[in-house]
This record gives structure tokens, C-alpha cells and sequence, in this order.
């Protein structure tokens, strides 16, 4: 991919000194914890309430993130069941001083909405 998704991303964050693991580069599970945010926020607006991560599937670290990017996080929901979904999510970086944009991370997350009891809910439909 080229350019990223035309929609507005869900998150929109800066890669931090904080973020980096012990050899200075940014740490998978930060972009992984950053991904699994964005599609819990996918998951929680379309099943109007909460719901829980219950697989990450086809994860790709394609390129590097850096310290100072600005990470952008798309989420797409690709399948709705009677209660889970499945949102794929692309995180792309820009450096803070240039336009340029490159898809560094994609993978799919599955989420299932559950009541306030922690079990399983029918996602209503939209």
C-alpha cells in the first residue's frame, strides 16, 4: 500500500523514548498494545457496549517504528457475528518532519461483545 486509508484513523499517537525495548528500537508489544486499542474502539462503538479481545490472527511487522513517528491506527470491521467480530487494523508511521507515510504493522483482531457479566451478548444489529 501507498497511502493510507481515506477514513480518519482511531488513534493517533507519537512514538516515545518510553516506548523502545533494551536495543533503542520501539517495542512490537507497545505497537501491538496501540493496535489492540484501536480495535477495541472499533468493537465497543459497533457493539454499543463492552467487548473483549479474544484473538490476534496474521500479525505483520513490515518496517519499523521510530522514536518521534507519529503512528497512525486505522480500523476496518471486516465480519460481524451473532457475538464477535473480526477488525483488521493498519498502523502507519510518518516522520514527525516529513509527509511521507508507510504501512509498518497490519494484523486482524477478533472481539466479543460481553455483558456486565463478562459473558457472551448478541451484537445489536446497526
Amino acid at each position: 500500500m501507498t497511502a493510507p486509508p481515506t477514513a480518519a484513523p482511531v488513534i493517533r499517537t507519537i512514538a516515545m523514548p518510553t516506548d523502545t525495548n533494551p536495543a533503542g528500537d520501539i517495542f512490537g508489544g507497545w505497537l501491538l498494545s496501540q493496535m489492540d486499542m484501536a480495535a477495541g474502539s472499533a468493537a465497543t462503538r459497533r457493539a454499543r457496549g463492552r467487548c473483549a479481545t479474544i484473538a490476534i490472527d496474521a500479525m505483520e511487522f513490515l518496517k519499523p517504528v521510530f522514536v518521534g513517528d507519529e503512528v497512525s491506527l486505522y480500523a476496518t470491521l471486516e465480519r460481524v457475528g451473532r457475538t464477535s467480530m473480526r477488525i483488521k487494523v493498519e498502523a502507519w508511521r510518518r516522520n514527525r518532519s516529513e509527509e511521507h507515510t508507510e504501512l509498518v504493522t497490519s494484523g486482524s483482531f477478533t472481539f466479543v461483545a460481553i455483558d456486565e457479566s463478562r459473558r457472551p451478548r448478541p451484537i445489536p444489529p446497526e
